[in-house]
């Protein structure tokens, strides 16, 4: 498989997932690039928020003009999120790597089984309290910045499960702070000489925003139980190639 085969393909379902379940990117684009495009682990993760960050925005602005994003929720979500999130990616610095992985794979098997577990809620016409949205926001960071992973993949389950937002907003809410927070970690490594193959990037950006657009349509057409399900899958199936990999010599 030639290498823009390959970016088109990853890049096609690195979409998918952003679109349709609102989380995904990263934890798909990274091991793409890494062991289909020969990146190095740092470029690697430079050019999957490139690549998460546009294919977000253009997923995020399908999802808001069919009114499925929660936009003060999400805002604090992603402004709390800074700090802790900051404070634990130093902390994790000094952790070893098997540990953090380990961690990594117990979160997303825990945030799976509550996906699970719950039911697709409905939109329950309260608002939700800043406090709480703000609370769970931080958590969120702390754990996706000690876990140096980006956040959709665990928004969606708080989202849905914390603050009860209907699987549908959820996906399009979480779609605005991976938006932030990707903005915001493009940012802090402008500057570092990060070198980014732009003939593997662009197409492999292309792919993914194109599969985005396909993504939220599907979303419009399936069940908010079963794109739930869907999603905890996945997660599982994360959870498992990332333990193994990190266990086994």
């Amino acid at each position: 498989m030639t290498a823009l085969i390959a970016a088109l393909v990853a890049g096609a379902v690195v979409g998918l997932a952003l679109g349709g379940l609102g989380g995904g990117g990263s934890v798909l684009a990274v091991p793409a690039l890494i062991y289909l495009l020969h990146f190095d682990p740092a470029d690697a993760t430079t050019a999957a928020l490139v690549i998460v960050t546009l294919t977000s925005v253009t997923a995020l602005t399908g999802h808001a003009r069919d009114g499925n994003v929660a936009w003060r929720t999400g805002l604090l979500f992603a402004a709390a999120g800074v700090v802790p999130a900051i404070l634990a990616g130093a902390l994790a610095g000094r952790v070893p790597e098997t540990a953090l992985v380990v961690a990594f794979s117990a979160v997303a098997a825990l945030a799976a089984r509550r996906m699970l577990r719950s039911p697709a809620t409905e939109p329950s016409g309260r608002p939700v309290r800043p406090g709480k949205a703000g609370a769970v926001g931080a958590g969120l960071g702390a754990v996706t910045g000690f876990l140096g992973v980006g956040g959709g993949f665990l928004a969606v389950p708080a989202l849905v499960g914390v603050l009860g937002l209907a699987m549908r907003r959820a996906v399009g809410t979480s779609l605005l702070v991976i938006t932030v927070n990707s903005l915001a970690a493009l940012g802090a490594r402008a500057g570092t000489g990060t070198h980014l193959d732009w003939a593997v990037v662009g197409p492999f950006t292309a792919a993914a925003v194109l599969g985005a657009w396909d993504g939220r349509r599907l979303a419009d057409k399936v069940k908010g139980r079963t794109l739930q399900t869907v999603f905890a899958y996945a997660l599982l199936a994360v959870a498992l190639f990332m333990l193994v990999d990190a266990l086994l010599p």
